[in-house]
């Protein structure tokens, strides 16, 4: 009797391991595959290393608790301190219905993603449950999804974000473990639809990714921060067009820019057009700052934390000293990136917290009252400065609309920046002021934006308003915006001309 129990065990576990997993075979819990490797086997040996990390970590200043989180997976010594900076801003005492982890099949590849279901994750610090009911549910509902287990049994990306979980949330939680094994935007879209409708605050999203892979310590830094400024326009063409210049650009022994680069993909793919998302970047190092890295070959680590405002905040209501430094900062950044391609060091230490704090912003270029060019964020976290230094690059250097800015134009270039406040959902046109709110439309995966001041150098009726971004901006046509979400919100908007005077432009509208 004993050896066919042994035989039933070892068959159940075999199917398992190469197959997939059913409601009625016996839970089968997935074993800790890198511990002792990856990060110390021994319970209390893993809770000192974890508060050693944590000691070490960015500490938590967002206003909003993360919808999600972008988190590195290599060894604790490496990447150890980024990931406690990304799970650093978590509150501990919130409770989180569930937390989906999705991270690379290393080991093996296929087309879609598997989601565990057969049982629970265990690591030394204990049981970590898995939602097997949502696991089935998808795998039922979306055929990019399946049960098979293989792409687990031995896999880290996942496992190694567990104790950083179990460290810091003081209440239980559940996960829902997604190994992704093929990579492709397609794919990367089909997930997103079957994610989307658990992107809600009671959720948590773990996106598990390292980033450059093999290049030299100063070449890492340079491609890490392209692709982390790419992601935090919650963009996914943006993304992947950064990522295929760095790739294609022949940098020594860089093999890709990120390894779970389908992961942060699919989320960017969900969070898109969402109003009040914004990315904020945590905190970057690569292998080469480990105390045993050898900076020649490295792997970059990027700790990002995707917010979410909610409600409204009222008129930003800057001094004429703190405008004075911001168009003094985007003035610096204009001049740095055209004329040598740098960015001037900002002493974020000597700036008032209203410049710190989180706004989204637009910055406009004109010359000779024209516009030449106009870049914006709807982003609520981040530091203001950042945001309007990145901005002003981008306004010089990618509006489709117009050529880069040249050494030579920059004396004739008049800078004009305009502080949002959050996105808000209108239910009709009535609600909207001219002359006060900007307007946001939506509809499906088109979008477009006019500034409360575009009104007054238009002298457009609201209709006309709306009709114009409709058609113009968000491309779905002169009466699209009667099927779109619309959304509004307000600005404070101040130029290098005359404080509190607009520059008007004769043709295009920002």
């Amino acid at each position: 009797m004993a050896r066919e129990y042994t035989l039933v065990l070892l068959s159940v576990a075999l199917a398992v391991a190469v197959g997939q997993c059913t409601s009625q075979q016996p839970q089968l819990d997935r074993q800790p595959a890198v511990a002792g490797m990856f990060y110390p086997a021994e319970k209390d040996e893993l809770n000192h290393m974890l508060e050693l990390l944590y000691a070490r970590a960015v500490p938590s200043g967002s206003r909003a608790a993360p919808l999600a989180l972008i988190s590195p997976h290599a060894g604790y010594v490496y990447s150890g301190e980024v990931a406690a900076s990304a799970f650093n801003q978590l509150d501990p005492d919130i409770r989180y219905e569930r937390v989906f982890i999705l991270g690379p099949s290393h080991r093996v590849p296929f087309d879609g993603a598997a989601v565990y279901s057969c049982g629970d994750f265990l690591t030394p610090l204990g049981r970590v449950r898995v939602d097997r009911e949502i696991g089935r549910e998808l795998v039922a509902s979306h055929s990019v999804f399946t049960d098979r287990t293989d792409a687990h049994l031995h896999e880290h990306s996942i496992e190694v974000q567990l104790p950083f979980l179990q460290y810091r949330l003081k209440e239980d939680f559940t996960i829902v473990p997604i190994a992704i094994g093929s990579g492709n935007p397609r794919t990367c879209a089909r997930m997103a639809e079957a994610l989307r409708p658990y992107l809600r605050p009671e959720n948590l999203f773990v996106i598990s990714t390292d980033f450059s892979h093999y290049p030299s310590y100063e070449d890492a830094k340079e491609v890490d921060g392209r692709i982390a400024r790419a992601i935090v326009t919650n963009e996914p063409t943006e993304l992947l067009r950064e990522m295929q210049r760095s790739e294609s650009e022949g940098i020594p022994h860089l093999s890709t820019c990120m390894c779970g680069w389908a992961g942060v993909l699919t989320l960017l793919t969900m969070t898109e057009n969402v109003p009040g998302v914004s990315y904020e970047i945590i905190q970057y190092r690569n292998s080469g700052d480990a105390e045993l890295g050898d900076r020649s070959r490295v792997v970059g680590y990027c700790a990002i934390a995707v917010l979410q405002e909610h409600g409204e905040r009222g008129a930003v209501e800057l001094g004429d000293a703190e405008r004075e430094t911001l168009l003094a900062v985007s003035r610096d950044a204009l001049e740095g990136y055209v004329r040598a391609g740098d960015l001037p060091a900002v002493d974020a230490s000597t700036l008032p917290p209203s410049l710190t704090g989180g706004r989204g912003a637009f910055v406009s270029l004109y010359m000779q009252q024209e516009l030449r060019g106009c870049i914006g964020r709807f982003t609520s976290s981040g530091p203001l400065y950042e945001v309007v230094r990145e901005l002003t690059v981008s306004a010089a250097s990618e509006d489709p609309r117009f050529a880069p800015v040249s050494p030579a134009e920059l004396p004739a270039i008049e800078i004009e920046i305009s502080v949002l406040t959050p996105l808000r959902k209108v239910e009709s046109i009535d609600e909207i002021e001219l002359g006060r709110h900007g307007i946001y439309l939506v509809d499906g995966p088109r979008s477009g934006t006019f500034l409360p001041q575009v009104v007054n150098k238009t002298g457009w009726t609201k209709e006309e308003f709306l009709g114009h971004c409709a058609r113009d901006k968000a491309g779905i046509g002169w009466y699209g915006w009667k099927d779109a979400d619309i959304y509004v919100y307000e600005a404070e908007v101040f130029g290098e001309s005359d404080l509190g005077r607009r520059v008007l432009p004769k043709r295009a509208s920002p």
